[in-house]
């Protein structure tokens, strides 16, 4: 993309690891940091907390927060030994309804607390602000930690208190990239999407929208998008790539999408830079001007253009250079006794394909937290053995001519055989060296989709021009599950 030299270049919102960025695809450095199990001394506090001492404190408020609160629990590990100290005003949510359900027309039974409290995205229990209290878990809310000593196990948070820990467990998640204020990336009417404060704020913004600009082709531009076609508004998306979900998606398969989100009226302003956005006589935003000078209306403008770990104050445990966030082995350990990194913060040994990695997903901050917590609390010591897994489910509001929902399992890598005709499956392989490497299915049956993981896992042999002959996903997918279970019985 070429662009002015006072451009600003965009990364499209893609929240996700990326087989494909270099600094994703590093091997584990020989100048990894050094793991130690190390037995910290406990300070066991009263049920009520009356001092300032924790045995475990946990630091973030977002899915992994929540789902490591739950293994505590199951652990009998939380009534009076579990702290949470979060910078959000509200117990752990499942942190993917902001950008779906969340954004739904008023008229459209959208999402909202205490609906998804964590852990019912997947099945679990509803963890609402009452349910910790009854765990005898404390919740410090809206007093993030300004800093950590680590050689006295104190957190310092906003509000100067002093908070002596055990066992910390990092779970800070990301912050949304934000264009600079100098260009207008503060402008009344620019939004990014972390928490409810601010998806409230777009819903407040979209009732009375009536030209929207997304900016960013991944996946915050493409949930968003949909959401404000369910409110009727012109909707245009912006990104500097040539199609959308390039991380990801192959251009034929992106121009399928494309397609679908134009018949929804959305337009698309692909392989372009953006110079600044400019307010109107009211100081709200009212354009954006593109690198070549030109310019669009908008009045409400969400940037979807990834996040950055957020690691501050935490910065002293050791961090990667490479893929950012805190650097921790396969237990989740950082290089300093007693604390640990979960979640989007934290860049792990990816196991199945020897790699350190970051993974912004909720699926990835499940798991990792609920991993990590049994190392801690049990005789666990096995490395996490992460599949990298990915998913999206758009247009599905009351009237929708269509609901979309792909997911992906595996690695993007090697040639691509697409099969179907989107209407409404369709379906990617990517095979590399004769194995099957990943896949992608939209629109499939519960069945199917169980079928994903198990053939990304195994990646059986698989013989593309075969594929490539067949005329349905479904007997693509008997072919790939024939390879897996000729392998399974080798």
């Amino acid at each position: 993309m070429s662009s002015l030299s006072n451009s600003l270049p965009l990364k499209h919102g893609l929240a996700l690891w990326c087989p494909h960025s270099s600094s994703l695809t590093r091997r584990n450095p020989s100048s990894s940091i050094q793991f130690r199990s190390v037995h910290r001394n406990f300070v066991v506090a009263s049920s009520s907390f009356s001092n300032d001492n924790r045995e475990f404190v946990i630091v973030g408020g977002g899915n992994a927060a929540g789902y490591a609160a739950r293994t505590f629990v199951e652990h009998g590990m939380a009534d009076g030994r579990l702290c949470i100290v979060s910078k959000e005003a509200h117990a752990p949510y499942e942190r993917p309804a902001l950008t779906k359900g969340y954004l739904f027309p008023l008229d459209k039974k959208p999402a909202r607390l205490p609906g998804f409290h964590t852990c019912v995205g997947s099945g679990g229990e509803r963890q609402t602000p009452e349910w910790y209290k009854e765990k005898g878990i404390e919740m410090i809310y809206e007093d993030p930690v300004t800093s950590i000593d680590t050689e006295k196990q104190t957190l310092t948070i906003n509000s100067g208190k002093l908070l002596k820990y055990g066992s910390l467990i990092i779970a800070t998640g990301c912050t949304a990239s934000r264009f600079p204020d100098k260009i207008g990336g503060n402008l009344p009417g620019v939004h990014y999407i972390r928490d409810v404060a601010d998806a409230d704020s777009l819903i407040s913004s979209l009732s009375k929208a009536q030209k929207v600009v997304v900016v960013g082709g991944g996946y915050i531009g493409m949930e968003v998008a949909a959401a404000a076609v369910g409110w009727k508004l012109d909707t245009t998306i912006i990104f500097p790539e040539n199609h959308l979900l390039q991380r990801l998606f192959t251009p034929s398969l992106s121009q399928r999408y494309e397609e679908l989100y134009k018949e929804n009226g959305v337009k698309f302003l692909k392989g372009v830079s953006i110079k600044n956005l400019e307010a109107g006589s009211d100081g709200r935003v009212a354009s954006i001007k593109l690198g070549d000078g030109s310019t669009i209306g908008a009045d409400t403008v969400i940037i979807g253009i990834g996040a950055k770990p957020a690691v501050s104050p935490f910065e002293v445990v050791g961090l990667n250079s490479s893929v950012g966030g805190i650097q921790v082995d396969g237990l989740f350990r950082t290089s300093i006794p007693g604390i640990f990194a979960v979640g989007d913060v934290a860049a792990f040994p990816l196991k199945i394909y020897d790699r350190i990695a970051r993974v912004e997903h909720v699926d990835h901050a499940r798991r990792s937290a609920q991993h990590c917590v049994k190392a801690l609390l049990s005789a666990q010591t096995h490395t996490y053995d992460y599949l990298p897994y990915f998913y999206s489910r758009v247009f599905e509001y009351e009237g929708s001519p269509r609901k979309v929902w792909w997911q992906f399992f595996g690695d993007n890598v090697g040639e691509t055989v697409e099969i179907g005709n989107f209407d409404p499956k369709i379906a990617t392989f990517w095979i590399d060296s004769g194995k099957l490497k990943g896949v992608l299915l939209e629109s499939g049956s519960a069945e199917e989709f169980k079928l994903l993981p198990e053939l990304a896992r195994s990646q059986p042999s698989m013989d593309k021009a075969q594929l490539q002959k067949v005329s349905s996903v479904e007997e693509a997918l008997e072919i790939a599950k024939a390879s897996l279970l000729v392998e399974q019985k080798a």
